[in-house]
């Protein structure tokens, strides 16, 4: 789907708050200034965070209450190698909500994702892929397109 400026990535980041499922893991993958950070922003807005809602840019992790438990922001870009994700504390059933930009770099160390988030930066925005990776996920998309705010074809299942 296009994404045309920051507003319409965190409309996205709206919409997948207001429909998102009690536990997911997304991975958000695309170019550094893909909008990775705006579109997590705005969905952890949405859910609730009051606030700064830092970059894990230099941290890795930013940990933030919202309904039902933590959601954390993941920003895996600086790690040399998934190892190093042995020393951040992150136990799988700790959070309810996983963000994590720059997944490869993480790659088992990191619970399946539920669904993958891909921006590509355009000319004249972003295009954003969602597909539906686990039970999770596809049934998280169902319900975005449902409420009517994308595109089904935008959409992928499995």
């Amino acid at each position: 789907m296009f994404l045309p400026d920051d507003e319409a990535t965190g409309a996205l980041g709206q919409a997948l708050a207001r429909t998102r499922p009690a536990s997911a893991v997304v991975h958000l993958q695309g170019d550094l200034g893909a909008g990775k950070s705006t579109l997590a922003r705005a969905l952890l807005r949405t859910l609730g965070v009051a606030g700064a809602i830092r970059s894990p840019t230099y941290t890795l992790v930013e940990r933030y209450p919202v309904a039902g438990g933590e959601a954390w922001h993941l920003d895996l870009y600086r790690i040399g190698n998934a190892g190093e994700l042995e020393f951040l504390g992150l136990d799988e059933g700790a959070a309810v909500l996983w963000l994590v930009e720059w997944p490869e770099r993480g790659a088992a160390a990191l619970p399946p994702a539920d669904l993958h988030v891909v921006l590509a930066v355009d000319g004249r925005g972003r295009f954003a892929d969602l597909t539906g990776v686990s039970p999770v996920g596809e049934a998280w998309l169902a319900r975005l397109a449902m409420e009517g705010q994308l595109q089904a074809s935008s959409l992928q299942l499995g």
